[in-house]
Formats: C-alpha cells, structure tokens, sequence
C-alpha cells in the first residue's frame, strides 16, 4: 500500500508525502494572499477542490462518512495551528 492507497480514515495522519503535500498548499494560500485574493475564499476553493477529489477518489459514501467525523475533530482542535491569531 502506498500513501495513494490510504483509507479516509488513515487521513489524519500525515506522512511525509502528505507534509509535503500541505506544504504546497500553505504556498498557494500564502501567493494567493500576496495577489490579494481572500484568505476565506481560498479555504472555500480549497474545500471544493479537496472534496471533488475526494469523491473521485472514494466516492460519495465515504466522503460524506469522513465529512460526518470532522465536526466533532473541528471542535477538538483536529485542524487548530499552534500560531498567534491575526489581528
């Protein structure tokens, strides 16, 4: 199994590849914003764009399942960044 073959279950962990993988993202949020565009409208475009991957990847049943999770990992700080707030 290679990390194209992980479960959506088996996402939360990130290996090296999928570090590399955020890295690239963390990028284009960051040239994104230099252009002017909207931190917020970026992660909605980068939501649409995960999702639709996700879904050709897996299907809608599984994604939907995996999407049904992140609620309760949103509110335990799952995806929360060990950085300052913007002011």
């Amino acid at each position: 199994m290679n990390d194209n073959d992980v479960t959506l279950s088996e996402l939360p962990e990130l290996s090296a590849i999928k570090q590399a993988a955020l890295s690239y993202v963390t990028e284009a949020f960051a040239e994104a914003e230099f252009d002017g565009l909207d931190a917020d409208c970026m992660a909605h475009a980068a939501l649409f764009a995960a999702f639709t991957e996700l879904v050709a990847t897996y299907g809608e049943d599984a994604v939907a399942e995996y999407a049904a999770s992140l609620p309760d990992k949103i509110r335990t700080g799952a995806f929360s960044m060990a950085v300052s707030p913007k002011h």
